[in-house]
């Protein structure tokens, strides 16, 4: 992600920019609808068999519906899409391995400080630059995550592979924003997908695979890597075309706030202040850079050629 920038693209269509955020807002929200499936799952199958043979299902789900795809990738677009495959990969493995050291919250709140991992990165890869509504919208979305997961917080072990993981994330959304082509986002998305199922039973495979032995598993499997797996990483992909990585990395904030909404609906839980108080923030924070008049320079996607 680095060299000589291109000339500066012609800015996005507002009405594909509002068609990207509301892919990425479906996005988080099937990512959210996932959490009342994963609790009682992962009592049964160990976090990194999982994610490999959900992540396997959507690539062959992938590869079913488009098999010429990944055929019609440019080799820059194959190059990236293993790379991007291999970050997000690596981030699902460590924030996994951390998530075995450190308190749910506490992994979900770190986890979330890819939203200000994502600027930083823009500033210093893309060059983006970032203006101060942003960075105040940065601190809402950061201080509604504090509010929503986090009770407690304590630096060790986990925490520092979950924090690792948190800026590979960000580096993910980054470099969407920089590769991403909307011409070609179902091929890299696939590939994406394939290099993610590999590394993950890669991490596994020592221990072996335990696969699940209820038709109810593989049901709450299958949703999981059509919708939260295949379609998902999809649509994130397409997206990215359209918006800024900033942008886009404060949208996807409302992951936990979708989840905090399904745990009550679904999940039997009671709303409270907290998830109230929370959820408002990160949504004020959306608001913040979708409403609020950007300069021009922030409105377009700075796309590298390398």
């Amino acid at each position: 992600m680095t060299g000589p920038t291109p000339p500066t693209p012609p800015a996005t269509p507002l009405r594909t920019r509002l068609l990207a955020t509301v892919t990425l807002l479906a996005v988080t929200a099937v990512w959210g609808s996932t959490f009342p499936l994963i609790k009682g799952l992962l009592d049964r199958v160990p976090t990194l068999d999982f994610l490999a043979v959900r992540f396997a299902l959507a690539a062959v789900f992938l590869v079913a519906i488009a098999p010429r795809a990944l055929g019609r990738l440019s080799p820059a677009s194959r190059r990236h899409a293993l790379v991007l495959g291999a970050i997000y990969g690596v981030a699902q493995v460590l924030q996994t391995a951390g998530l075995a050291h450190t308190p749910a919250s506490v992994s979900g709140f770190i986890t979330g400080m890819y939203v200000v991992c994502t600027p930083l990165l823009a500033a210093l890869v893309l060059r983006t630059r970032i203006g101060r509504l942003t960075w105040l919208a940065v601190a809402v979305a950061t201080a509604g995550l504090a509010v929503l997961t986090l009770d407690g917080l304590s630096i060790g072990y986990g925490e520092a592979l979950t924090l690792v993981a948190a800026v590979l994330y960000a580096a993910h959304i980054v470099g969407l924003g920089a590769w991403s082509r909307p011409e070609e986002a179902l091929g890299m998305a696939i590939l994406q997908v394939i290099v993610i199922a590999v590394l993950c039973f890669v991490a596994t495979a020592p221990d072996g695979v335990v696969l699940p032995d209820r038709p109810g598993d593989w049901l709450a499997i299958g949703y999981m890597a059509v919708f939260a797996g295949a379609l998902a990483m999809l649509g994130q992909t397409w997206a990215q075309a359209h918006l800024p990585p900033t942008r886009t990395a404060i949208i996807m904030t409302m992951e936990p706030v979708f989840a905090a909404t399904f745990a009550v609906l679904l999940g039997g839980e009671s709303l409270t202040v907290r998830m109230g108080l929370g959820g408002l923030l990160v949504l004020a924070a959306m608001l913040m850079v979708e409403l609020a008049p950007r300069r021009k320079i922030e409105a377009e996607v700075p796309h590298l050629a390398v």
